[in-house]
């Protein structure tokens, strides 16, 4: 079965094709045969009742500094593809809510992968607030006085923005921390946005476990373990992955939330697990596909593929 499928992704240009998931997206969906067109977010737009993107043909080829080519750059349809990626990586601001909006106008006809409605209602720090048993001690709030009131109950904390990503803005704040003043000044005097806290989970040092679920069934899982001296494990920065297998505890958070993603069309989620709690659940732009696949000897991009033909056909 031959799909047309469109990519909406940041820069392709820029990518590490060893560790780009969209990058392993596309090439499995060039290997099937699918026709490719790729676009970036400030190309989407509607105009009079359609949904256009302006972009180009794409081809991919794993080589370094030489890994696409591009045809001719042209408007398209996204009504008249089989299927949309929804693959830049966050902030998750208003920009990238707006995306969500026009994809809402072709969905389903057009397969929009994760479901743009889902993505929109279901960031990463916010879904998890539906299984608070699974998930660490948890705050949001923009008000200093409750951001203080959990760290003197909690004392050991993680502190960081909302609606970020790959580890930015994140701060460890120990019991003798005498900063979080001056940081709800500083994310407070640039964003309207409240801040999340957590408590710290020592267990980190271990590694912060990524699971990645296909249509709600969870298929591996890679450890990143972080830098020496560094609290993030985020492989953006110096976060080290390692193989490491699914014990009974990831699979009872799976068999838990799985059933939900799939029914709300969220496809590829990658959910984070600390010490056997879930920090996050992750559909905006899931990572770790290539490093999965390098550990496990498995073909994750192929079982994405064969969930999405399904629902196609």
């Amino acid at each position: 079965m031959a799909l047309k499928v469109a990519i909406q992704m940041d820069p392709i240009d820029a990518i590490d094709i060893d560790a780009d998931s969209s990058f392993r997206i596309a090439e499995e969906a060039q290997a099937r045969g699918h026709e490719l067109f790729y676009y970036t977010p400030d190309k989407l737009k509607y105009s009079e009742g359609h949904v256009l993107a302006n972009g180009w043909p794409l081809s991919v080829r794993r080589v370094k500094g030489d890994h696409f080519a591009l045809g001719a750059q042209t408007e398209i349809d996204l009504a008249d593809w089989d299927v949309v990626w929804l693959r830049q990586d966050p902030p998750f601001d208003m920009g990238y809510i707006t995306t969500t909006h026009l994809l809402d106008r072709v969905h389903p006809d057009t397969l929009v992968v994760n479901d743009p409605t889902w993505v929109r209602n279901w960031p990463e720090k916010l879904k998890v607030l539906d299984y608070p048993d699974l998930t660490p001690p948890t705050a949001i709030a923009r008000d200093i006085e409750a951001l203080k009131a959990f760290k003197a109950k909690h004392g050991d904390i993680i502190l960081k923005p909302l609606y970020g990503n790959g580890g930015a803005g994140v701060f460890r704040l120990d019991p003798n921390d005498r900063n979080i003043n001056s940081l709800h000044e500083l994310f407070t005097g640039f964003s309207r946005e409240p801040l999340i806290v957590q408590k710290f989970l020592p267990d980190v040092a271990k590694g912060d476990k990524r699971i990645i679920l296909v249509d709600g069934e969870p298929v591996g899982a890679v450890n990143r373990v972080p830098a020496t001296g560094e609290t993030r494990s985020n492989m953006h920065v110096g976060g080290r992955p390692e193989k490491v297998g699914l014990i009974d505890r990831d699979r009872e958070i799976c068999a838990r939330i799985g059933q939900d993603l799939k029914d709300h069309g969220q496809i590829f989620v990658g959910i984070d697990v600390i010490g056997g709690w879930m920090t996050e659940i992750n559909v905006t732009s899931p990572t770790g596909i290539q490093e999965l696949e390098r550990f496990d000897d498995i073909n994750v991009a192929g079982k994405i593929w064969d969930a999405i033909e399904a629902k196609v056909a």
